[in-house]
């Protein structure tokens, strides 16, 4: 089994000054590893930095997380999934955001959990386990 590991544990692990090993503790036999669309949230939050320090300080806390985690890439297995989800959903009358949706079917067709501080939204996707982390 592994995780994924979604953009709000990592921006929460970044804002405590934590390291990821506390959650990591216990699992060391599962794979972790973070979106694609992850990275991209990342990035932005990078871009969006509002002076040079915090910039500076964003950008290593990201190439860094880059650096350790594979990238899982939102493939056509991972689409079909999404498409499916995104129909079901839609069929209810619910709606979360399609950067979730697209961590979480990457997350269900790896056979992967998400690490997420956002059950709210992860939660309404069906056949997903997620893991609210203890910082």
């Amino acid at each position: 089994m592994g995780v994924i590991l979604d953009t709000s544990f990592l921006i929460e692990v970044e804002r405590r000054e934590r390291e990821i090993s506390r959650f990591v503790e216990g699992k060391e036999a599962e794979v972790f590893g973070i979106s694609v669309i992850t990275v991209a949230e990342l990035l932005h939050g990078v871009h969006r930095a509002d002076s040079k320090k915090r910039h500076l300080r964003r950008s290593a806390y990201v190439e860094k997380v880059i650096e350790l985690f594979p990238i899982h890439a939102f493939d056509t297995a991972a689409a079909r999934i999404y498409a499916a989800l995104w129909a079901d959903l839609a069929a209810k009358g619910l709606h979360i955001g399609a950067h979730d949706l697209i961590i979480g079917s990457t997350a269900l067709s790896l056979g992967y959990s998400v690490a997420t501080f956002n059950a709210r939204h992860f939660g309404n996707i069906e056949g997903l386990k997620i893991e609210i982390p203890a910082l």
